[in-house]
């Protein structure tokens, strides 16, 4: 920390070299001029890995294991989303069964990511502790309650998956193998003890001090004609968008911007922010959820929509107590499949898919030729997508703390980043503070 004067004015600079409990590296700049904030920069300066570029000339089978690497949380989203693509390309329609399993899996990702969140990453800003380790001290059951649900998602990743980092077992058509009704049968119980964890999860962080702040976010999220959406459904909005998958570049685009080696993405029409994750699947989802999951919802404080951003690490909990219940009736109803997968010839074309990772809205669009091999592919993760967003954030919540000391708005400001569970890795270790006061 420094301070100096220069003209009269005083200038208070903060450095921080590495925020703690998110995923990635990056910094953040925020300016104020005699009291007013003048500029706020989300940086993100971790190297692109270039997996669109290392996915061009490799067949199109080898796209879920190579995007699976992007993400050690949520492998599960990027080989959903590239399979579906694929598929989409080749005009393959997984059904059945087979799509019974994969939104099992998808549960399972759900269950772990939003759980080491809540508890891990999330919870320690409420509670006032520098991180989950020294909350632990005060509060061991509500962190062994959060290892306990985060186990569960991770047992039904390694069936299904193969394991539970980066799993090996998703393929195009389905699955290499599939499980027989007794390997399923053996995540009942613990999936039980997980769904009692996840309905206390919501009473724990419902009972948190939220600020009062509400934007008039635009949401975009996945809405199926009859289920809380996973990897199918049509792109949506709370302001009338209702697209195909197929459409997504005709309406939305990336820019780069000077800050950031993650790319910023945003409406074409007016260039505008827009929200995806938990928030947007729940307000644009809500009466997709089970009655009794609503009035879950209801008790915790929570309406039809959420608008606070802060309120989050609740929608996330509501999201782990359906991904529970929902794999709880999949492994019910589960019948003995005869074959893992569906063939399809291969052909040239262009394959388009969106599912939802458990940040939100993942896009994928892959160009392949009539050997399979790939030509072109485009990726943009939840994070690039919430980036612009997270910073039309900062811009609105941290006026209301711009005469704290430093320290103090350091933590509030870092706090509604934390908010949107960013994975920088994806999108392109965080956090650089600099906080310049003239």
């Amino acid at each position: 920390m420094s301070e100096e004067k220069t003209g009269g004015q005083k200038t208070r600079t903060i450095k921080v070299d590495y925020l703690a409990r998110v995923e990635g590296e990056g910094a953040m700049l925020l300016k104020i001029d005699n009291g007013k904030l003048t500029d706020v920069k989300l940086k993100i300066f971790e190297p692109p890995r270039f997996f669109e570029g290392l996915l061009r000339g490799r067949g199109f089978t080898e796209a879920p294991d190579i995007t699976a690497r992007i993400c050690g949380i949520c492998p599960v989203a990027y080989q959903m989303s590239a399979v579906h693509a694929m598929e989409n390309a080749l005009g393959l329609k997984v059904e059945g069964q087979l799509r019974a399993l994969r939104r099992l899996l998808y549960c399972g990702e759900w269950i772990s990511s939003h759980t080491l969140h809540i508890y891990m990453l999330h919870a320690p800003d409420f509670l006032g502790y520098p991180s989950a380790v020294h909350m632990a001290k005060d509060h061991a059951p509500a962190v062994e309650r959060g290892l306990q649900l985060k186990k569960a998602g991770g047992e039904i990743m390694m069936l299904l998956g193969g394991r539970e980092i980066h799993p090996i077992n998703v393929r195009v058509g389905g699955f290499y193998r599939v499980p027989t009704k007794k390997e399923l049968q053996t995540l009942v119980e613990p999936l039980q003890k997980a769904r009692d964890a996840a309905l206390e999860t919501v009473r724990w962080v419902s009972g948190f001090d939220f600020p009062d702040f509400e934007q008039d976010y635009i949401f975009v999220s996945l809405r199926h004609a009859d289920e809380y959406p996973f990897n199918e459904g049509h792109i949506v909005s709370n302001r009338g968008l209702d697209i195909t998958a197929a459409q997504y570049d005709d309406y939305f685009e990336e820019q780069h911007v000077e800050h950031s080696t993650a790319l910023h993405c945003v409406l074409k029409d007016g260039q505008k922010s827009y929200h995806v994750g938990p928030m947007a699947r729940y307000t644009l989802n809500f009466d997709r959820l089970p009655p009794h999951i609503q009035d879950v919802a209801k008790a915790a404080g929570l309406g039809k929509s959420c608008n606070n951003p802060f309120k989050s690490i609740i929608v996330r909990s509501i999201e782990v107590l359906y991904a529970c219940e929902e794999a709880l009736n999949i492994i019910e109803s589960y019948g003995m499949l005869e074959k893992p997968f569906i063939d399809g010839a291969v052909k040239a074309g262009i394959g388009y898919a969106a599912t939802e990772a458990p940040r939100g809205l993942l896009y994928h669009r892959y160009k392949i030729n009539a050997k399979g091999d790939i030509e072109d592919a485009n990726i943009i993760p939840p994070t690039s997508q919430n980036q612009k967003m997270i910073e039309d954030d900062l811009w609105q919540f941290v006026t209301q703390y711009m005469d704290l000391p430093d320290d103090k708005l350091q933590w509030h400001a870092e706090q509604a980043i934390r908010n949107y569970d960013p994975c920088i890795s994806c999108s392109a270790h965080f956090l650089k503070l600099t906080v310049d006061r003239t």
